[in-house]
C-alpha cells in the first residue's frame, strides 16, 4: 500500500468540507463523484471501488463534521432541542438505508445510477430553494412573529440574538427526512440536502443557525450510517476493504475545513454557494449517468 498515493486529496478534502461546513450539505456528495469519476481518469493505479467510495466518503464526513460542530458550537448557534426531532426520525432510518448498502455493494451499475440519479434530482430542487432572511429580536423582524407561537431564541458568542418559531418537521417533513437519511446510509447523501431547507424554507430559521442545527443532525446521522456500512465493508473484504491510504489524508484535512467553514458563515453568500453547489450536482449526475449508460451498452 502506497501511502503517499493519495496526497493531493489533502487540499482538496479541505476545501471540500468547508463548503459543506458553509452550505450544510454533506462533503460525501463532493467526495463520491471524486472518487468514482475523476480517479479513473488519473489511471489504473487508482482502483477503488464505488462501495470503497461511498463508505470512505462517509467516513471522512463524520470527522469533518464533528470538527465543524465543535467550530458552531463555540459560535453558540446550534438549537440541540430543535434537532431532537429530525434525529429520532434520521439516524434509525439511515441504518436501514447503510443495512441495503451492506446487500447491494456489489452492484456497481445499479450503485452509480442510483447516485446520479439522485444528483439530478438535488439539482433542481437546491436551485429552487430560497432562504428566509434572518430574524433578530431586535430587529422589525420579530414583529412578524405570533405572540402565540412558541418561541425560541439563540445568542451567538458575539451577542447577536436569534428569535424564530419552534420548527415543526409535521407529517411532510417526517417523509421528506426518512427519504434524505435512507439515501445517506445507502448513497451517503441526502440528509443534510433535506434537513437544511425545512429549517429554513419551511421553519424560517436564521441561516447560521438552521446551518449549526443542520450539521449537527448530520453527524449523528452519518456516524450512525457510517459505521454500519464500515461494518459491511470489512465484513465483505477484511480490513484492507476501506482504503487506508487515502483517508489518512482526507481525514484531517476535513478536521481543519471543519474550522474554517464556521469562521467564514455570513461572509460569503449562502445562495450563491448553493446555486453553485446545484450546478455542480447537475454535472455530476449527467457524467455519472453517462458512465452507466456506456457499461450498459
Amino acid at each position: 500500500m502506497d501511502w503517499t498515493q493519495y496526497w493531493f486529496m489533502f487540499p482538496i478534502a479541505t476545501c471540500v468540507a468547508t463548503m459543506a461546513m458553509l452550505s450544510g450539505i454533506g462533503g460525501a456528495a463532493l467526495f463520491i463523484p471524486i472518487f468514482v469519476i475523476i480517479f479513473p481518469l488519473l489511471g489504473p493505479e487508482y482502483p477503488l471501488t464505488t462501495a470503497a467510495a461511498i463508505g470512505s466518503a462517509l467516513m471522512t464526513e463524520v470527522f469533518g463534521f464533528s470538527s465543524g460542530f465543535v467550530g458552531y458550537y463555540r459560535k453558540r448557534l446550534i438549537d440541540f432541542n430543535s434537532a431532537i426531532p429530525f434525529l429520532c426520525v434520521s439516524v434509525p432510518v439511515a441504518i436501514a438505508g447503510a443495512l441495503m448498502f451492506g446487500v447491494l455493494q456489489q452492484q456497481e451499475t445499479f450503485l452509480k445510477g442510483a447516485y446520479a440519479l439522485l444528483m439530478l434530482i438535488l439539482c433542481p430542487i437546491i436551485l429552487r430553494h430560497t432562504p428566509a432572511k434572518d430574524m433578530l429580536f431586535e430587529s422589525e423582524d420579530s414583529n412578524a412573529i405570533n405572540a402565540s407561537t412558541e418561541l425560541r431564541e439563540i445568542t451567538d458568542h458575539d451577542g447577536r440574538t436569534y428569535r424564530f418559531r419552534r420548527p415543526k418537521q409535521g407529517v411532510f417533513g417526517v417523509i421528506y427526512t426518512s427519504i434524505g437519511s435512507f439515501l445517506t446510509g445507502f448513497l451517503g447523501v441526502g440528509v443534510g440536502e433535506v434537513i437544511l431547507p425545512q429549517l429554513i424554507k419551511r421553519n424560517r430559521i436564521p441561516v447560521a443557525v438552521a446551518a449549526a442545527t443542520s450539521v449537527l443532525t448530520v453527524i449523528f446521522t452519518i456516524a450512525s450510517a457510517s459505521f454500519t456500512q464500515v461494518a459491511a465493508l470489512i465484513e465483505a473484504g477484511g480490513i484492507d476493504a476501506i482504503p487506508w491510504n487515502l483517508v489518512c489524508y482526507t481525514i484531517p484535512a476535513v478536521i481543519i475545513g471543519g474550522q474554517i467553514g464556521p469562521l467564514l458563515q455570513g461572509k460569503i453568500s449562502q445562495r450563491k454557494l448553493e446555486k453553485a453547489i446545484a450546478i455542480l450536482f447537475g454535472l455530476i449526475g449527467l457524467s455519472m449517468g453517462w458512465i452507466v449508460l456506456k457499461t450498459m451498452i
